[in-house]
């Protein structure tokens, strides 16, 4: 299972929400470069990269700081926020990003989505899916809609997609542990590379997630607040 470690930008500082809460922002580090580049001296190889900015104000707003990151390690990234359209994500990727994740663009406009899938490939796009309640919520998590999670999830998955996300937002933030029941649901229906996101807090809940057959979790606050260190990290790689 890989083992990816977040890092979200806010006002080009590394913070954590809860909940997906703005107003409740923390910041941990100043310099998100700086952090990369321990994330990386560290052992970790994957980065999932998150312009705060950017989902909130529906444009990319930290194109910048994914570019210092790619040229200043050799972290593989996934960047997601702000994408709004091709160009946005052509200039992610040639600021040096090896996936993007779409959200918003996938519960807003399947359709265009898909186009961009055909053009990119398989392995480029990864579905976002962050859900509050099993339903699907979209734009920074501000806009919410009446989409299940597994019919979201299982309808792209039918139409080619390879990789999803897959963020608890009631558990974001939390450290009280990942959605890992609802998570061994989903790939009990839908044969995908799930990445699970959201309360990660100790080496049993990551174990728990490569048992429910997760390909992936994304760690975030429980480095930030001690819960998890990166040796603890590198031992699940």
């Amino acid at each position: 299972m890989r083992i990816i470690m977040a890092l979200d930008i806010m006002g080009g500082k590394c913070v954590r929400l809860t909940r997906g809460d703005f107003s409740k922002s923390k910041v941990y580090k100043e310099d998100p470069v700086e952090f990369a580049r321990k994330i990386e001296d560290n052992g970790l190889q994957y980065l999932h990269l998150v312009d705060l900015d950017g989902a909130r104000n529906k444009k990319i707003e930290n194109l910048n700081i994914l570019e210092k990151i790619a040229q200043k390690t050799n972290l593989k990234i996934d960047f997601g926020g702000g994408l709004r359209s091709y160009d946005d994500v052509i200039s992610v990727f040639n600021a040096g990003a090896k996936q993007v994740t779409l959200g918003s663009i996938a519960a807003n406009d399947p359709e265009l989505f898909m186009v961009w899938l055909r053009k990119l490939g398989q392995q480029k796009l990864i579905l976002g899916a962050d859900f509050i309640d099993r339903k699907i919520s979209a734009g920074g998590w501000l806009e919410k809609t009446d989409q299940d999670i597994i019919s979201f999830i299982s309808d792209y998955k039918s139409r080619g997609v390879k990789y999803t996300i897959c963020t608890d937002i009631k558990k974001d933030g939390m450290l009280k542990g990942p959605a890992t029941d609802l998570y061994k649901e989903i790939l009990g229906k839908v044969k995908i590379n799930l990445i699970a996101s959201g309360g990660i807090s100790s080496v049993a809940d990551i174990e728990g997630l490569r048992d429910a057959g997760c390909e992936g979790a994304i760690i975030g606050k429980a480095v930030y607040e001690g819960k998890l260190t990166f040796k603890d990290l590198r031992n699940q790689c």
